[in-house]
């Protein structure tokens, strides 16, 4: 066999299941953290495990002896493309139809994957000191090959198939690069028989079929896992919606990653109570920031208020809002919020200059971490700050509730404005609410608890917040609502005995999130 030729297709072969191989633990990780959220422990319990496969893989081929080594690797190959295709809608399946034995099932994939792909390197590896006799030539380009495609592998998964194909469909395609590896390897070698042909048609066939029929299999599998049929699902970069409908109650409900988000039914007292008593408090509120809530539903309350001038909303996901803006439901439940908007290059925001802004029928749209577009908000100041963001269920999203959060988030309010933050349920989380509570006046704001029941949700609750420590005034409610008046305003500060007591007064920030670990392991047990 020609060695340049080999070097070729060996270095090729190392490119292509480099980049697939970790485009694979990117797909196990993703899926898990879909489905059981906590996204830096599934990230790093999968990469973790299949890196220690790999290793026990790599360990256990010196026992593969050399006859047929190159047929072999080809086996592999095949073997990692078919399971690897199948690996999300297996995982998904398990969850929905065995959810008690789910973690067995998911397991089971990380661990045969990175055994499997820990085969690999040892085999090029040694097929190339069979047929080359040049290892030391040669191994520094297959062990190139293998990074290089590791960096593009990222790369290509980053910004190309994460933000435009659905995860199930993905694993299909890395499983396509597989088989491609391992045919060209084939038809090189020419040691073609019957049996080979056969098990390549019919691993074709598993991953067309697979391919052109992910997308029913997994609404299938999916339906199992709401009451209510399904009725819309968008994939965004960050996040996958769902949208259900109860026919006989007319509630629809929208789901982000699993995750109850809003039902129709009861949103607008969530809504009105997060909104109006901040807007209500300030006198005459001209300048807002919305920090969340692309759904679209408090951009509608805040449209009420005559004196509003100019509505800056911040959310890191641009497919949030064209689906809040698209979906024929969700943009009849928010009324229109987003039917004019500007979205705005991050950019482009100077000191001072939202404020020249005068569209008092459009909304400003930031798609940035809030996080980092407070630096560049300073020098413009709100009068009202409405955050809206999801529990903070993951460390990206606690650092959205830290010390260090509140604090820029004070240097952008002006000296009598009111902000509310939702924060979880008092009863059901009670520890990771009062540490909300203990940051935001822990950033240099006087805080008011309040909560209230809403239906879907169980209790839940809010802080009120001000820097200039008058936040005890009396509601004036100068628009309509269907559910929020002055004395539900003032019952809703009313807690029961101890429900505001504290064991630790912990206040969480960037270096320290306590509040995630408080939030992932105490809350919701008595649900």
């Amino acid at each position: 066999m020609n060695k340049v030729v080999l070097i070729s297709l060996f270095s090729m072969s190392m490119f292509f299941t480099g980049a697939s191989g970790l485009v694979n633990e990117y797909v196990l990780s993703t899926v898990t953290t879909y489905i059981l959220g906590n996204s830096i422990e599934q990230f790093s319990l999968t990469i973790a495990l299949m890196l220690g496969f790999m290793g026990v893989g790599g360990a256990v081929q010196k026992f593969v002896n050399d006859k047929n080594l190159m047929l072999k690797f080809i086996s592999l190959e095949i073997s990692l493309s078919v399971i690897g295709g199948l690996t999300p809608l297996a995982i998904y399946a398990a969850y929905s139809y065995i959810p008690n034995h789910f973690a067995l099932v998911q397991y089971f994939f990380i661990i045969t994957i990175g055994f499997l792909i820990g085969f690999e390197i040892p085999f090029i590896i040694r097929i190339n000191e069979k047929y080359t006799k040049s290892l030391k030539e040669n191994l520094s380009f297959i062990l190139a090959a293998d990074y290089i495609g590791s960096l593009v592998g990222t790369l290509v998964w980053l910004y190309i198939l994460l933000p435009r194909i659905p995860i199930y469909e993905i694993s299909f395609i890395v499983s396509g690069v597989n088989l491609f590896v391992a045919l060209v390897t084939y038809l090189y070698v020419r040691q073609i028989n019957l049996k080979g042909v056969l098990l390549f048609v019919a691993s074709v066939i598993v991953l067309t079929y697979g391919y052109l029929n992910a997308g029913k299999i997994n609404k299938y599998i999916e339906q199992r896992l709401y009451k209510d049929p399904i009725v819309e699902e968008f994939n965004t970069k960050y996040q996958h919606l769902i949208l259900t409908h109860n026919y006989k109650i007319n509630d629809y409900r929208l789901y982000i990653n699993g995750n109850t988000q809003l039902s129709s039914l009861d949103e607008r007292r969530y809504h009105e109570l997060l909104v109006h008593p901040a807007m209500s408090l300030v006198k005459n509120p001209k300048n807002i920031l919305v920090i969340g809530g692309g759904d679209g539903m408090a951009i509608r309350e805040i449209k009420k208020y005559e004196s509003v001038e100019n509505i800056t909303l911040i959310d890191l996901d641009p497919g949030m809002i064209e689906f809040a803006k698209n979906s024929p439901v969700i943009s009849k439940i928010n009324e229109g919020a987003f039917e004019d908007i500007n979205i705005m290059n991050p950019d482009w925001v100077k000191p001072g200059n939202l404020q020249r802004l005068n569209n008092k029928k459009s909304v400003n749209v930031l798609n940035i971490d809030a996080d980092k577009m407070l630096w560049k908000l300073e020098g413009n100041y709100f009068d009202v700050v409405i955050v809206d963001l999801p529990d903070p269920s993951s460390i990206e999203l606690s650092k959205l509730y830290s010390k260090e959060f509140f604090i820029k988030l004070r240097k952008v309010m002006t000296p009598n404005a009111v902000g509310s933050i939702q924060s979880t349920s008092p009863y059901h989380a009670k520890e990771a609410y009062l540490i909300i509570g203990n940051t935001v006046k822990a950033g240099g704001l006087t805080t008011l608890p309040y909560h209230a029941n809403i239906p879907s949700f169980g209790e839940w609750g809010w802080w009120l917040f001000t820097k200039n420590g008058n936040i005890e005034k009396e509601l004036d409610l100068s628009v309509e609502t269907t559910f929020l008046t002055k004395e539900v305003f003032e019952s809703s500060k009313i807690f029961g005995k101890g429900e505001l007591e504290q064991k630790n007064k912990i206040v969480n920030t960037i270096m320290f999130p306590q509040l995630f670990e408080v939030y992932i392991n105490s809350s919701w047990k008595n649900y």
